[in-house]
């Protein structure tokens, strides 16, 4: 037996092309969807990066800012999925109908998201809260270039434009409309409705967003 089949394989310390924190985010991201925001432990990210943890340092001053990296990662694939529920409304012509459409897929591609990526899900919203996202973080937004919010915001101004809401109810009406789905979203993964069967929950939500849609 050799002296390479009884050691261990050294830790990676290095990467080149900037490759490391890329490295670390990803596998930040890989335990978010795992084990939701308390898996992103700074350790076990750079153990699955293969780097010691020290080399985080070198990108992210501590493990909040990792955290955030990864947070803005959740909700550009909660924007993604919102996106690919408005693109279903792309073919509708008539133009209230389309708006009606975008607003309700928002909602749809939002409580998809919580029940498909739940871990992803709850990273994106922590219940302890963070500090905001960086001005110059893109990674939050969607293909569109849109965040989760800026896309609820885009569906309400467009039916403001169709004539189906009216302009003096669009100011901070995305509160309104988002505190109906994230409260559904929420009962549904960590309240009495997680042990409800998934058509359930769905149609649950679906009456949710028709809800909100009639209510502006």
């Amino acid at each position: 037996m050799s002296v390479s089949d009884t050691q261990p394989s050294p830790v990676r310390s290095t990467y080149r092309h900037g490759d490391l924190r890329r490295a670390l985010v990803d596998a930040g991201v890989a335990l978010a969807r795992e084990g939701g925001p308390g898996a992103v432990v700074l350790r076990e990210v750079t153990r699955r990066a293969g780097v010691v943890p020290n080399a985080a340092y070198r990108h992210f001053r501590n493990h909040q800012a990792l955290f955030l990296a990864v947070q803005a990662v959740a909700l550009g694939e909660l924007a993604r999925a919102m996106e690919r529920e408005w693109a279903k409304t792309l073919r509708i012509d008539n133009s209230a109908e389309r708006a009606r459409a975008q607003l309700r897929a928002v909602g749809i591609g939002y409580l998809e998201f919580a029940q498909t990526e739940t871990g992803l899900f709850r990273t994106a919203f922590p219940v302890s809260g963070t500090e905001p996202l960086e001005p110059d973080e893109a990674a939050h937004r969607g293909q569109l270039g849109l965040s989760p919010f800026g896309l609820l915001g885009a569906a309400l101004d467009a039916m403001v434009q169709a004539g189906v809401l009216a302009a003096t109810k669009r100011p901070q009406a995305e509160y309104l409309a988002w505190s109906a789905v994230h409260g559904m979203a929420l009962l549904s993964i960590d309240g009495p409705l997680r042990h409800a069967p998934r058509a359930a929950r769905q149609a649950l939500g679906e009456r949710v967003v028709r809800m909100v849609e009639d209510g502006l």
